[in-house]
Order: structure tokens, then sequence, then C-alpha cells
């Protein structure tokens, strides 16, 4: 039966209006415990991956840290941290204090087959009629609502596009319950396995496709998987399950739900700002934007493993022998793609 789920988390746009509500402002000490933590970072190594929380301590802003991880789990699920200090730090400097920062709210997650942990979210010349394209790679274009893969999704901004590219977020619990009320067959069919394109990424002689439901009812708590693209996508492949009428009228009524303003918020990130998010409460995107004129928008992106979240379905745990775990890197774009 269909059922309402974790009511306490139903904001509207109304409730979080104020953007003070959910952005942590840096203090001066703050500042001064990421200076000395990158410090000791830089000389342990500049590679990322040789880097863990141990080497990156930090003292009262941990603490902040902590509560923002019980605020993504248990509460709004998203929240801005404003701002490092772009103007003092170098690219390099800002990644390293980024990954620091989110040492403390997880361990970073591959997010594809190269084994990526830290990413870039910049025009990478992949086009909409590309079907391996991820979102990641594509620029101009507006990204409609959509979740990743990890418990926690965090962006920091580089650099901002000339105009446009702002991040939105929408809340998948108030989506789900308002469906459940107005659309309980809608709801219903969602929490059934659906096909998702792997984009090319999968395993040797693993099948181009995977089956996973878009909602997911655990122990109370609400999950979604939700990804329209790579689930529309999946038809490519005729192996695939075909999807139903019913389905992709549920599709479109989510996506419809979380574009109406009710239950979304805008914000334009400024370099040197962090969002992290919910990835099982809140759905994000982002709207078109422009390059040029010396401006080009580059952020980059963290998948985390939380410690927050004790309690997940199976479908949702790491998976160490992931293949796309074998390799861990960090995503190193040629120059003339970072100016």
């Amino acid at each position: 039966m269909m059922r309402p789920l974790e009511t306490h988390i139903n904001w509207t746009s109304d409730d979080v209006a104020d953007p003070r509500m959910w952005t942590v402002e840096l203090t001066p000490q703050d500042h001064r415990e990421l200076d000395a933590a990158l410090a000791q970072a830089k000389s342990v190594s500049g590679n990322l991956l040789d880097i863990g929380r141990e080497h990156f301590p930090l003292d009262g802003l941990a603490r902040k840290l902590e509560d923002v991880a019980r605020e993504l789990i248990d509460g709004r699920g998203f929240t801005r941290i404003a701002a490092l200090d772009h103007a003092r730090y170098g690219d390099d400097d800002l990644t390293m204090l980024y990954w620091g920062i989110g040492l403390h709210l997880g361990d970073p997650w591959p997010q594809n087959a190269k084994g990526h942990v830290m990413g870039d979210v910049t025009d990478q010349g992949k086009k909409l009629s590309d079907p391996t394209f991820r979102g990641n790679e594509l620029g101009q274009v507006a990204l409609d609502y959509h979740t990743d893969g990890a418990d926690v999704i965090g962006l920091m901004c580089l650099r901002k596009a000339k105009s446009g590219g702002l991040s939105c977020v929408a809340n998948a619990v108030a989506i789900y319950n308002a469906l459940v009320a107005t659309r309980p067959d809608l709801a219903e069919i969602l929490f059934a396995p659906q096909p998702y394109d792997l984009r090319g990424e999968q395993a040797p002689g693993a099948k181009p496709f995977y089956t996973f439901p878009v909602f997911t009812e655990h122990d109370g708590r609400f999950f979604i998987r939700f990804i329209p693209a790579y689930i529309r996508a999946s038809q490519r492949h005729e192996e695939a399950p075909r999807l139903t009428p019913l389905v992709l009228e549920a599709l479109d009524m989510v996506s419809a739900m979380a574009r109406d303003p009710r239950y979304n918020v805008y914000m334009d990130l400024a370099p040197g700002e962090m969002q992290f998010i919910n990835n099982y409460h809140v759905l994000h995107g982002r709207t078109s934007y422009e390059d040029g004129d010396g401006h080009k928008r580059h952020l980059k992106r963290l998948w985390l493993a939380t410690h927050a979240l004790t309690n997940r379905p199976a479908h949702f745990r790491r998976n160490v022998d992931h293949h796309w775990a074998k390799n861990r890197s960090v995503s190193k774009l040629p120059v003339e793609a970072r100016v």
C-alpha cells in the first residue's frame, strides 16, 4: 500500500525561501583551520588520492560539518557552504580544500568507469546526440532534475558562466508524498525495477543496462534513484525491458513536479561556494548557460558515501567490488578546457 514517508521533511520552496537557513558561512576561524589543514595535507602529498581525513585535521569546522551531515540525512537534505577564498588559492588548492571538507562528510566514491573520485563539471565537448554522454560533460544546455550514484553529492564552483548555469534542487520526498495523495497508481509503478542505460560504462561482457526501482521504502525511510534520461535511453538496447505507458507517464509526472516552483530552490553558486545534497531525498539539476568573453563555467564534483546513514536498502549499499572502483583516479582536464 502506498503511504506517505518522512513527512517531517516535506518542505516546499516557501519553507526554505531564506538562503540563510541552508547556508553555512565560513568564519575567519574556519578559514584559519582550513589553511592549516591544507598546509598539512600538502606536506603529505599533492595527490588527492594520498590524502585521507587524518591528513586534513579540522576542529570547530569539523563539528559544523557533523551538523551538516546530520541535516543532509535527517533534515532538509541540502546545504550551501560559503565560501572558500577563491582569490587567495589557485584551482589545485581550492580542489584540495574541497576534497578535505568532503572527507569530513563521507568517503569519496568513483563517478564513472575511469574511477574519477574528483570529477569536473564543465563543457567537455559532449553532445546530447552522443549515446554515451554524462551530464557533467555537457556544456551550455540545461540539465533536468535527476539523481546521481552516491549517498551525498557535492559541487564546488571554480568559475561561473558568462550567464545562467544556476544550480537547482527539488524535494523528492515532498514530490513522492504528493504523488501518493493524488496519483498512487503512478507512485506504485515506480517501486518496480526500471531499466537504466549504462552509457557504455558497463564491465566487460556485462549487459549495457541495469534495472533499479525509482522509489524504495526501507525501515520507514524514502529512497529514490531518478535518472529519466538514462531510463529512456535504455530502450536503445533490444534486450532491455520495454517501458510501459504508465511508467512513462509516471516519469513525466515526477519531472513536472520537480520543475514546479513549489518544490524547488535555485542557487547561483559563486566561486569557492559548495553545495552538498542528500541524493536519496533531493533531486538536482541546472539551468542553461552561456560561456564566453573569458568566462567558462567549471565546477568540481564529489560523490560521497556518508557515515551518517547507517541503514540502507541492499541495492543502495556501496559495492566495493564494482569495476568502477578498481582504478581510483582524479579527473585531469586538458589545460585548454580549464581556461
